[in-house]
């Protein structure tokens, strides 16, 4: 492909923890989905950390930890904190970091928040973040993940009983060829017991609320801020 990135000229990263791929993930994601309550407050970003559908592996980390998080991604350039709100918010700049266009972003990103999936699976996934024409297009966007130096992603062997290969992102370092080939071949065996039409659309619902709840919170803390009051976080009250 010969798209052209936002910055011509990346620089060499570190690797990443899980927490701080799972937060740039969280970043783009929602950028995309909730444009309206992007950049996203701590409240909301840890929040999309913690999401419990569209997440592997889950997790459930505390605001403390990610804004600990936050600071180190800081560091690197890959996270900035907005200005222009009484309330902190944050917006990714992984784009521009990694030198890599939006329709690479899009599928690193799905890795991130999913772990390792086969083409046809990130054509599907990445739908609401970029519309790829069809499967090709998305392996020549991998193909050129896996050809940088140092390599974004990289393809697993094909695990025992799928037709297709998967593919895992390097930015939390190298991962063991065959335990990944083989933990996606799990993942993969345990979603035949659910029909994949419910399954698909018991995660929308799941996904639609709480990109809802997600909004919701932006507007409580939006006029919080305009009358000058405090807002809880949950937890808060005893």
């Amino acid at each position: 492909m010969n798209s052209s990135a936002d910055s011509a000229s990346p620089r060499p990263l570190r690797t990443l923890t899980q927490l701080e791929a799972r937060i740039l993930g969280v970043l783009v994601e929602k950028q995309h989905t909730v444009p309206d309550t992007y950049p996203l407050s701590l409240n909301a970003l840890t929040s999309g950390c913690n999401q419990k559908t569209a997440r592997t592996p889950v997790m459930n980390v505390s605001e403390t930890e990610v804004l600990s998080a936050i600071e180190d991604l800081k560091h690197l350039s890959l996270v900035f904190e907005g200005s222009s709100s009484r309330v902190p918010r944050f917006e990714h700049n992984l784009n521009r970091v990694l030198g890599i266009p939006g329709q690479a972003v899009a599928l690193l990103t799905v890795i991130l928040l999913r772990g390792a999936q086969t083409a046809a699976e990130l054509r599907l996934n990445s739908a609401r973040l970029h519309g790829f024409a069809d499967v090709s297009s998305v392996e020549a966007f991998l193909d050129e993940l896996a050809e940088r130096e140092p390599p974004l992603v990289v393809k697993l062997p094909r695990a025992p009983g799928e037709r297709e290969n998967r593919w895992i992102h390097l930015l939390c370092g190298e991962v063991e060829m065959s335990a990944g080939a083989a933990a996606a071949g799990d993942a993969a065996g345990a979603g035949h017991a659910v029909s994949f039409a419910d399954f698909e659309a018991l995660r929308g619902e799941h996904e639609r609320l709480a990109e809802e709840v997600v909004r919701l919170r932006a507007l409580v803390e939006r006029l919080a801020a305009e009358l000058g009051v405090g807002v809880d976080e949950p937890g808060e009250r005893t």
